[in-house]
This record gives structure tokens, sequence and C-alpha cells, in this order.
């Protein structure tokens, strides 16, 4: 059976569009250049794709959904809000690292079809909102952090991030202090959510350290 035989899918499709990206840029992620690609009509193509403007969403949603898994992955797990989030945070940048080193060409086109996919881009940021949010909403839950709008809190310590991980500060990206700087707005992130220590616990840590403090001091003594 010949591919023009072979029943088209969209997948056949998406994965067509993004080798044209790659091979000469995002120009030729539309309907007629997929079909030619293909060997089959445009009619066929049109099937499965409205229009050059649902085909530039399509292959711009398929990249971002493709670092999604392990970033939901983390919010599954169980553990400590703060080590989760901090590995939220790791995880996202990596990603979208790695992903713009393996695949520079469609990283670089993928800016420019982002352009005309608002609507697909807003609800990828909303997911990353999400995800940062319900892990701090576990951590106001478990007394880790002290109580905060979950989701504004979330839109907030992802924002602080962008630098690291949006392709636009690429050329930015393993410039020296960087690790440095990441750390610092972590630590910044952190002061802003962790709960207050309370003064009772306070108190108590310290009247156990002293007493611990005669305990070893007696003991040296005898």
């Amino acid at each position: 059976m010949s591919p023009a035989d072979s029943p088209l899918t969209l997948e056949q499709i998406l994965a067509t569009a993004e080798d044209a990206v790659r091979r000469y840029g995002p120009d030729k992620a539309n309907v007629v250049d997929v079909a030619r690609a293909l060997g089959v009509s445009h009619a066929a193509v049109y099937r499965h794709v409205a229009s050059k403007a649902e085909l530039r969403e399509l292959v711009v949603a398929r990249w971002t959904e493709a670092m999604m898994s392990p970033l939901r992955a983390i919010v599954a797990e169980t553990g400590p809000a703060p080590r989760r989030l901090r590995k939220l945070f790791d995880t996202l940048i990596a990603t979208k690292r790695r992903r713009a080193a393996e695949d520079p060409e469609l990283a670089t086109a993928y800016r420019t079809l982002a352009a005309d996919a608002q609507t697909v881009i807003e609800a990828h940021v909303d997911e990353l909102v999400a995800l940062h949010a319900a892990i701090i909403r576990a951590g106001v839950k478990e007394g880790a952090f002290r109580k905060v709008d979950p989701t504004a809190a979330g839109r907030a310590a992802f924002s602080a991030m962008w630098r690291f991980h949006h392709p636009a500060h690429a050329a930015e990206w393993g410039k020296p202090g960087e690790k440095e700087a990441m750390d610092d707005v972590w630590r910044l992130v952190m002061g802003g959510l962790q709960a207050a220590k309370s003064p009772a616990k306070k108190t108590a840590r310290v009247a156990a350290a002293k007493t611990s403090g005669r305990k070893s001091s007696r003991k040296s003594h005898r």
C-alpha cells in the first residue's frame, strides 16, 4: 500500500509539519507544504486540520505537551512541599533547556509559531501555574507554607523563575553566576512562602538546647 493509499492520521500530519519547520523554517508549517511532503491531497490534510492557523496551533501544542509528563509526576508525588516545589523548578528549567539543545531548529521556530498561537500558550502557562499552585496548596495544608492564595502565589513563583527557562532568555543560560542567581531567586520565593516559626516552638527549641548543653557540661565534669 502506497503512502497515498494509507490512512492519514493527525500524528503523521504534525510530525511532518515539525520536520518541515526544522528544515525550512516556520513558514513551512502550512497545509500546502505538509500535503506535498506527505504525498497526499490538500483535502486529505483538511480532513484533520481546518486551516493553516489551526495546524500551527497544533504544532505548538505538541511541543508544549511533550514536556509536561515529568512535571505532572512531581505534583503527584508525596513528600514535603518545599522539596517538591524546588524539584518542579529544576525539572522545568532542565526540560526546556534540554529540548532547546536537542532540537534547536524547532526551538527557534517555536518562538515564531507561538506568537500566532496565543490561546495555546496561555493554556500552557495556566497549567504550569496550576502545577505550582497545587504544591503550594499542599504546603499550606501541611504547615510548611503560610496561608496564601495558591493560584496567585503559584503564578508569582512561576514568574520569578521565568528568565531561567523561557526561550527568550536562552542567550543568558549558562553564563557565569547564573546558578547563584537561581539560588538567590529560590531563597526569595521560599522567604515569601514559608510559614513563620511560632514563638512557642522557638522558645521550646532554645530551652531544649540549653538543657542539652547543661547535661553535656555535667557529664564532662564527672
